[in-house]
């Protein structure tokens, strides 16, 4: 009997959303009403993992569906990449982005955006250079930025232009996405809609009731950004108080976009397109909150919190349920491309999660890849996670790409990307026979942003049973389970044809 597949996908990605804080992943310290709401209707990931880290190179293990990490650490489309949106157009499929996330929009991520068939960018989040200067009338948001770093004081420009709640950035763009399906989506065609809330991604910072929803009792600045650290409290770079003010921020803003996501909920139910549309809903990561001492994405191997993550797929004619086998996020990409009958050019890595949802199969993958290109890599299995840390100084180590990018760091202009030299060669992509350049990083080259970690070299190992252990407090790696996960490291590698780079940084 042939499957009756959706017709249409509307694809809601909140950055940095951490599934242990979600009430239908038994988070019980923050209100998340919508999200739950979504998963009473939903097939709920019990085991989902990050492919590639962080931010853009997660979106492209969505929209192209090849892991990012191993070649490079942040970047474009390459030239020979299909990206699924360009597939659609092809097909008649109309594609729609609504977004307020500036990495889509900024050298490394610039070219995401272009294939779909239309998009809208709503303005004024993070460290996007919306405003020139602050607003002369004095009827906006006051500032609360208490620090006067490069991405701050572009926030602290685009605060005083909101006047309310709903100008806020991530109200923008539920509001303007729940608009594009009241009024544009027409269910007799297919369409993908994709929508790329950055919240609730830094600045943690919300307007009343909300900002106090979860520390009433503050009473100095707030502090709406995260250190980026490890043994933040520890070393002293916060106090334990304010760790728990930041914790607190976090949670207000993730109620917060709940909140406004049930205005994509509402307008989803309004035009009755539950019976005709799967509804994924996904992250690219989580975010340190003081796990392990850790906040925010520094360089530090990928535990728990920031690597496992929610995914709720609601799928017509499929009861909700619960599923326990392993995925990642390239998985998402291979089950678009079924749901539209899709075939790209470029090798992918990902498999489809359709099975899975109609029940006919209880597992599509034996392991799952990830981490940061230049990091550690990590390998888990049913059970079990290997960290794999670089050898040698962390060489050989080389980037991949035709589109020379990484993320601007605007605060940090001399570590900046430098332009290939004479030590550059051509290679070729796995599945491709388009050149591409091939730039290996020695001692005392200036190493691209996320490259860089205070363990990238260390040699150590972890090893824990994430399902006994889930807090990852035991380390196993003197166990006799070391040498077979880094066997099956060897093989998983081996089988996605990474870089030799890659097995000699790693001493396998």
């Amino acid at each position: 009997m042939e499957r009756k597949r959706p017709k249409n996908v509307i694809v809601v990605l909140l950055d940095s959303l951490n599934r242990h804080m979600i009430g239908a992943y038994g988070g019980g310290e923050f209100e998340t009403p919508n999200l739950d709401r979504f998963a009473e209707r939903s097939v709920k990931f019990n085991r989902h993992y990050t492919g590639s880290l962080p931010c853009m190179p997660a979106r492209h293990d969505i929209l192209c569906g090849s892991l990012d990490f191993l070649w490079k650490p942040w970047g474009s489309i390459e030239v020979f990449e299909e990206p699924l949106t360009r597939q659609l157009r092809q097909q008649g499929v109309t594609t729609m982005l609504v977004s307020d996330h500036p990495h889509l929009f900024e050298v490394g991520g610039e070219n995401y955006h272009t294939d779909f068939v239309a998009w809208d960018y709503v303005r004024g989040h993070e460290d996007d250079p919306w405003r020139t200067a602050p607003d002369p009338s004095w009827v906006g948001a006051p500032a609360v930025v208490a620090d006067e770093s490069w991405v701050s004081r572009h926030y602290d420009v685009s605060r005083t232009w909101f006047r309310d709640e709903s100008d806020f950035p991530g109200a923008r763009t539920m509001t303007e996405a729940a608009r594009w399906l009241t009024e544009f989506a027409n269910d007799d065609e297919p369409f993908m809609l994709f929508i790329d809330e950055f919240d609730p991604h830094e600045p943690f910072d919300v307007p009343e009731p909300w900002m106090s929803k979860y520390d009433p009792d503050w009473s100095d600045p707030k502090i709406i950004w995260p250190p980026y650290a490890t043994q933040a409290v520890e070393s002293g770079v916060i106090t334990e108080r304010e760790a728990a003010h930041i914790r607190s921020n976090y949670g207000a803003k993730l109620s917060f976009i709940d909140h406004w996501f049930g205005k994509v909920l509402d307008a989803i139910s309004s035009r009755q397109l539950w019976d005709s549309t799967a509804v994924i809903v996904c992250t690219d990561h989580g975010h340190y909150l003081g796990e392990h001492d850790i906040f925010g994405k520094p360089g530090a191997p990928v535990y728990e919190p920031l690597g496992h993550i929610p995914l709720m797929i609601s799928w017509p004619g499929i009861a909700p349920s619960e599923v326990s086998a392993l995925t990642t996020t390239v998985d998402i990409f291979a089950t678009m491309c079924d749901v539209f009958d899709v075939n790209v050019e470029q090798r992918t890595h990902g498999v489809s999660l359709i099975p899975l949802i109609e029940g006919s199969s209880t597992s599509v993958r034996e392991y799952v890849l990830t981490g940061v290109w230049g990091r550690s890599v990590q390998l888990l299995t049913g059970d079990e996670k290997l960290v794999r840390s670089p050898r040698q100084g962390n060489r050989p180590l080389s980037m991949w790409s035709n589109r020379w990018s990484t993320m601007p760091i605007h605060a940090y202009p001399n570590i900046r990307l430098p332009r290939p030299d004479e030590r550059a060669t051509l290679d070729y992509m796995p599945g491709s026979n388009v050149p591409v350049i091939r730039q290996p990083f020695e001692e005392g080259d200036p190493a691209p942003y996320w490259a860089q970690s205070a363990n990238s070299s260390t040699g150590e190992d972890l090893v824990f049973n994430v399902v006994n252990d889930p807090s990852e407090q035991e380390d196993r790696s003197q166990s006799s389970e070391h040498e077979r996960l880094s066997e099956l490291l060897r093989d998983a590698l081996t089988e996605i044809d990474a870089p030799t780079d890659q097995f000699s940084r790693l001493g396998l």
